[in-house]
């Protein structure tokens, strides 16, 4: 199986692995048009920190299944964002796991919320340099998110930023439902919105693989008591518009916290990507020194921001635990990760995928 996926590597990544890497990186797009008809959700994580990757790594290759790795522009811009964790940084951590734990299975390296808030040339030349960065590191996937702009003005940023995504044939998202309502009107994506949307995207060319929506969900933690409310009839009212746009499924965020007995029904709606984590900094915390996390807390009050904001000022620290607080951190999070992809049933996703793009090969 893997020896056929190896030869879908990308020629860009190829060249950064070197030809003798058994690193599975696959193209978002070969991944997502080979698994649509699949009810089955890939897991995409965003390890803030690095420590939680290996045991992650060895759920999806005990369960044999397929997983995406990312970073947002926030916790992994061009600066390092508030990780500290710079595209190349990022691309070079994974795939130092990667040869570690002797990670066989397909994987994704994804670039999720490239977010851009309005037309002006320099928030889109920023988006530029961010995209044309993260191939050069090695990305495989890349999420374009001007969802808190108009309809209007997030078909025009799209247009304008996502034609390298395409040139390279890697994955592409974009993301509907973050702009800002009238009070009293709904911000969830709407059907008629979609419809729009991916019409004016197609007429100018583009055709995304995934699209990502605001259906309720909630990102981040959920408090001791809130009710999570995923409108799961207008996700499928939207997942049916998408496929009829050719587009693979959709993305859900929000899902740290969310019971797994209703993330296990998500699939069944269109979801085919799942993007957690918060989870993985809770795993993270829970396996750090305490005076480390002492520390960070206490620089998390002084500055009035959220404990997240401390990954980077800390990560050298945090880099450099002990080796029983990093198999802490690995055990609990290959725990979470086990869970997670079995209720997503992604078990065994990277044999159906070698097996799909084994027979769509042998008959193109």
């Amino acid at each position: 199986m893997n020896k056929q996926l190896l030869e879908l590597v990308p020629d860009l990544v190829r060249g950064k692995l070197g030809r003798k890497s058994t690193a599975c990186l696959l193209s978002g797009k070969d991944v997502f048009s080979a698994l649509k008809v699949e009810t089955l959700i890939i897991m995409a994580c965003n390890p803030r920190i690095r420590h939680a990757v290996p045991g992650i790594m060895k759920a999806a290759e005990e369960l044999d299944a397929v997983v995406a790795f990312e970073l947002t522009r926030t916790e992994g811009g061009l600066d390092g964002g508030y990780t500290g964790q710079t595209p190349e940084l990022f691309f070079n951590t994974i795939i130092e796991y990667v040869e570690q734990s002797r990670f066989t299975r397909p994987f994704l390296i994804h670039a999720d919320h490239i977010t851009v808030r309005n037309t002006g040339e320099e928030e889109l030349e920023e988006a530029r340099l961010l995209i044309s960065a993260q191939i050069e590191a090695g990305y495989t996937s890349f999420a374009i998110d001007a969802s808190f702009t108009p309809l209007a003005e997030n078909i025009e940023i799209v247009s304008k930023l996502a034609e390298p995504v395409i040139r390279h044939g890697y994955g592409l998202e974009l993301e509907l439902g973050e702009t800002v309502q009238p009070p009293g009107r709904s911000s969830l994506t709407t059907v008629s919105e979609t419809k729009d949307f991916l019409a004016g995207v197609s007429r100018r060319g583009i055709a995304p693989d995934l699209l990502a929506i605001n259906n309720g969900s909630k990102r981040g933690n959920y408090l001791e008591g809130e009710v999570v409310r995923i409108d799961l009839a207008r996700t499928q009212r939207i997942h049916q518009v998408a496929a009829s746009f050719g587009l693979s499924g959709l993305v859900q965020h929000g899902i740290t916290g969310t019971p797994l007995h209703l993330v296990g029904k998500l699939a069944d709606y269109g979801i085919r990507k799942g993007n957690i984590g918060t989870l993985w900094q809770n795993v993270a915390h829970a396996g750090l020194p305490l005076d480390l996390m002492d520390a960070m807390r206490e620089w998390a009050r002084k500055n009035n921001r959220d404990i997240k904001y401390a990954t980077g000022v800390f990560k050298d620290a945090i880099d450099d635990i002990p080796a029983e607080n990093a198999a802490q951190i690995k055990e609990l999070a290959y725990r979470e990760a086990r869970e997670f992809l079995t209720a997503f049933r992604a078990k065994g996703s990277a044999t159906k995928l070698a097996e799909t793009l084994s027979r769509s090969r042998c008959g193109s």
